[in-house]
Parts: C-alpha cells; structure tokens; sequence
C-alpha cells in the first residue's frame, strides 16, 4: 500500500513540479502522500473547482482558512483516478493561460 501511494503521489507532484499554474503549498521533504494541496490565484481556483465538478472531480475545494484546492488522494484512489486529475490539470492550464 505504501508503494502503490507513493506511486500516485509521484504522478500528481510530478506534474506540480512542472506546472506553471498549478503549485504545490509544501516544501518537497514533508510533502504529504495523502492530501495534496494545490493553489493558484483565488480566481482561477474557483473555476478550477466549478470545472473539475462539472468533469466528475469532486471535493477538491481546499480548507476554508488555507483555500486553494485539495486532492485527497487516499488509499482508495486508483492511480488511474490520479492520473486522469492531473491530465484535467493540464487541460485546463493549457486553456486558461
């Protein structure tokens, strides 16, 4: 289970990593494996999240007193589930450059 999370874990800072749109909030030595937060400006995220939804990706709106977005990527998620989020990503950081 460790291998499979840090699996997806890779795949979803990996494009981070690369983005220019799309950061993560932690420095790469306590990144969590588990909850993954990603932020851009207030008004991007909120279409960011409006469009995941209407794509099928839920629940990605961060914490109400750290905002931003959140993929909890727990051990219930598919490496497909992550591998399609991030593909969304992409789509939409080439869309709204």
């Amino acid at each position: 289970m460790k291998a499979h999370n840090e699996k997806k874990a890779q795949i979803l800072y990996d494009y981070l990593d690369q983005s220019s749109m799309f950061r993560g909030t932690v420095v790469p030595e306590d990144r969590s494996l588990m909850n993954v937060l990603v932020t851009g400006d207030r008004e991007l995220d909120a279409r960011f999240i409006r469009e995941a939804a209407g794509a099928g990706f839920v629940n990605l709106k961060g914490h109400r007193t750290v905002g931003g977005m959140r993929a909890s990527i727990y051990n219930a998620m598919p490496i497909s589930g992550v591998k399609a989020l991030t593909e969304f990503m992409q789509k939409f950081e080439e869309e709204n450059r």
